[in-house]
């Protein structure tokens, strides 16, 4: 736990130093809900009161994937500068090291999600304490879904520079096949399909269902699809980490 605890907080102080990438992560999702949301909210009524409040659970999406899955890639700067070999030689398990490093990236992505959270007067959002409790839970899970993805990624390369574009080729197709920005059950099958494979789906559906209150996949199947990610994604990282710098 002691060694736990300590890369948590190594990633926590290296981001208060780095606070131009904490205030930049919140650019994109801002465009994202203003400038989108009022520009398309004029001619759409998804959600009932108005396209902003549809969009609003996948703009929390959009901060997290994107904060979490790059928060990672200190992994691939750690590697560079040798710093990594330094932490898979301490006496910690590799269990703890990647457990550590996901659980430290969710708390990155959650700082900016949840200046987002304080959004929700201002757009007229009015949830109940349960509803709230709800939205803010399937936050967490989101949030360690998705930096389990990006630390299990991560943990294989070894360029700055390649990561950060390979990612963004991935990350944008899953936003879009989310249903973050448009009703998944209105969308084509094939999409449909496409989206059942897509942890993102689950994750924006679990706060929309907080949010409107409807989802489009059942809770449960919801909670159980994430966390069978994060299982997954854990035992990868775990793997790659136990192999050291020899991979």
């Amino acid at each position: 736990m002691r060694g736990l605890f300590a890369v948590i907080m190594l990633d926590l102080k290296r981001l208060w130093v780095d606070r131009v990438r904490l205030i930049s992560s919140l650019i994109q999702p801002l465009l994202y809900l203003f400038v989108l949301g009022s520009g398309l909210g004029a001619s759409s009524t998804m959600g009932g009161k108005g396209y902003l409040h549809y969009i609003y659970p996948g703009v929390l999406g959009l901060s997290l994937l994107f904060s979490s899955v790059f928060a990672a890639m200190l992994i691939v700067f750690d590697r560079q500068i040798g710093f990594l070999k330094a932490v898979l030689v301490a006496p910690v398990s590799r269990f703890a090291i990647a457990l550590g490093k996901i659980l430290s990236g969710a708390l990155q992505a959650l700082v900016p999600a949840t200046v987002l959270l304080v959004l929700l007067p201002l757009l007229g959002l009015d949830l109940s304490l349960p509803a709230f409790v709800e939205l803010v839970g399937a936050m967490l899970l989101a949030a360690i879904t998705f930096s389990a993805l990006g630390v299990a990624t991560a943990a294989r390369f070894r360029s700055t520079t390649v990561f950060p574009i390979l990612s963004n080729a991935v990350l944008l197709p899953m936003f879009f096949l989310s249903g973050a920005l448009y009703p998944l059950d209105r969308a084509p099958t094939w999409l449909r399909l496409l989206a059942h494979a897509d942890p993102v789906a689950y994750a924006v559906d679990l706060m929309r269902g907080a949010v409107l209150g409807r989802t489009v996949y059942p809770p449960l199947l919801s909670i159980a699809v994430l966390v069978g990610f994060i299982v997954v994604l854990t035992w990868l990282a775990t793997r790659v980490f136990a192999a050291g710098e020899d991979t």
